[in-house]
């Protein structure tokens, strides 16, 4: 009988696509199948052709681009050498997960189908493209479109005689079993945040710390947003980054919500554990130290801030030994309780903690083994680098709005990253923020004579503060800049600076401060304003028009 296994592979943004890959994983062995979840880039891809059967879990990002973690199966998939039946002996299926109001819905979806197809694969059903418009979110189609997969996968490989489909009653064993290490036993010496000269460029996986060596305000005290122009200093960083690069950003959680998290699951967080794989061949999680503390697990790792997604409450409803609770639980993880979920969860953003503090005969029940399963990973926040190492050399900075907004809720919501770069303060001793760099899509022009125009009301402008400072540093002129805020007191970011250059003939800059007058003015009506100047410049200097919001 042919082996009973199956792959499934993601490429994700933001976690949803993860979040769906795990769920079927969970699935294929309630059937008994051997599988193995992986992100696109973890996978190799020349080992495609020996794999019978693989299902695709795909998101779209900005204009129709594959997730990063896709991006170099996605070049390898699409060379042009690739020989035609190379794939013939693969079954597969692709879900998709997108947004319909965007115009590239589902976009790297469909292509992926598309070029499988090409490939000599074999679809065993048509490409499920999930949509967030929907009222019922994407599970509206992957709910449908998983009962007819699994009727053709078992259709492919019946079930082993003797074996059922396990029941969603029985619970499955966790990822990971943590097992506490003895208090007198050795302290590692090892942190994973040293900042040494690393090997190579610093990434995801080997992320730099990088001292913060300032963080100032640069709105007024009375201006209802806090934003802050935050510098690192990355000396023997082995970092380089051109303007329009984005700084990925590692945040961890705030310790009052690490100690409340601990208290509520009864943990102690000193106490030290390592994680051993329940399956043989599991990856132990990366940027964990072994053996590591419970505090340091829920402070980096741990996502106790995000909005919960429906497989917490089934995973939740799964430990639940009180009846009300168990049954709320069961709600919020059923296809009809969606809506409801909806309104708990998302409109009001609802953080885990939060949602944990609801359910507390449950949250107790918790088993400290399937935290890693319950919780998903603390995902790094990208943003542009607002300076040019020509200006500023072995130094970057960012400027970061502090998210923070009221929802029904009695609490404010807080932006996990921002609030805790906020936070930092380096007067207090020597403050380090894990970070690396990403190439971004913003490219300026190699001619020094081609002007740019760039547009970026808000902090939209930073990226254009790198590209104005390296251009200058470069002795480039034709730089325009429509800059727009409320007000010419309160938010006006960098104002010295670009006035400076102003002064000096480097800039030629235009103002919109929405609020200083009675009706409002916005940066198009100063383009509007200023047309004859914006078309001389794309007619005859060929200008380059760049918009960052």
């Amino acid at each position: 009988m042919a082996e009973r296994r199956l792959l499934v592979l993601f490429g994700s943004q933001t976690g949803t696509a993860q979040d769906t890959a795990e769920r079927i994983g969970r699935e294929a062995k309630r059937r008994h199948l051997r599988c193995r979840v992986e992100a696109l880039d973890s996978c190799d891809v020349a080992n495609l052709i020996h794999e019978p059967l693989v299902v695709f879990v795909c998101a779209t990002t900005g204009q129709g681009d594959p997730p990063d973690n896709m991006k170099m199966f996605w070049r390898f998939l699409f060379r042009k050498n690739l020989p035609a039946g190379s794939l013939c002996q693969l079954d597969y299926a692709v879900l998709g997960l997108g947004d319909s109001s965007y115009p590239k819905f589902n976009f790297v979806a469909k292509k992926l189908h598309k070029r499988l197809l090409q490939l000599g694969g074999n679809p065993l059903l048509p490409v499920a493209l999930g949509d967030d418009q929907h009222d019922l979110g994407p599970d509206a189609v992957v709910d449908p479109w998983l009962a007819a997969l699994w009727d053709k996968i078992l259709a492919l490989y019946p079930l082993p005689p003797g074996l059922e489909i396990i029941s969603p009653d029985v619970r499955l064993p966790p990822k990971y079993t943590l097992h506490y290490v003895p208090e007198d036993s050795p302290q590692p010496h090892c942190d994973l945040l040293q900042p040494t000269a690393p090997r190579a460029a610093p990434c995801e996986l080997h992320p730099f710390a990088a001292r913060v060596v300032s963080n100032q305000r640069v709105t007024a005290q009375s201006h209802f947003q806090d934003v802050r122009l935050i510098e690192f200093d990355i000396a023997g960083s082995g970092i380089t980054f051109s303007a329009g690069d984005v700084v990925m950003v590692q945040p961890q959680n705030c310790p009052e919500d690490v100690q409340q998290f601990c208290q509520l699951l009864r943990l102690e967080p000193h106490r030290r554990f390592v994680l051993e794989p329940t399956e043989p061949g599991t990856p132990l999680p990366p940027l964990l130290p072994q053996p590591c503390t419970i505090q340091y697990l829920v402070t980096h790792y741990l996502d106790i801030s995000c909005v919960p997604r429906r497989s917490f409450f089934e995973l939740l409803a799964s430990f639940s030994t009180n009846e009300l609770e168990r049954e709320k639980l069961q709600e919020f993880s059923s296809a009809q309780g969606q809506e409801e979920l909806f309104s708990y969860c998302n409109r009001p953003r609802r953080t885990t903690l939060e949602a944990m503090w609801d359910f507390p005969h449950t949250t107790c029940a918790i088993p400290a083994d399937y935290l890693l399963d319950l919780i998903p990973r603390i995902r790094p926040r990208a943003f542009s680098i607002a300076s040019s190492t020509l200006a500023h050399p072995e130094r970057m900075q960012i400027l970061v709005a502090v998210v923070r907004y009221k929802t029904r809720l009695s609490k404010p919501r807080r932006g996990l990253c921002s609030t805790w770069l906020a936070s930092l303060n380096p007067q207090q001793g020597d403050v380090r923020v894990p970070l690396w760099v990403k190439k971004g899509g913003m490219k300026f022009p190699a001619d020094p004579a081609t002007p740019v125009i760039m547009i970026g009301p808000g902090t939209g402008v930073a990226p254009f503060r790198a590209a104005i400072q390296e251009r200058v540093a470069q002795g480039r002129r034709g730089n325009c800049l429509f800059f727009g805020c409320r007000y010419k007191s309160k938010d006006f970011y960098c104002q010295s600076e670009w006035e400076e250059l102003v002064t000096k003939g480097l800039l030629t800059l235009f103002t919109a401060f929405s609020r200083d007058q009675e009706e409002k003015v916005y940066v198009q009506h100063r383009i509007r304003e200023n047309g004859r100047l914006v078309w001389e410049l794309l007619s005859s200097g060929n200008a380059h028009v760049y918009l960052a919001g």
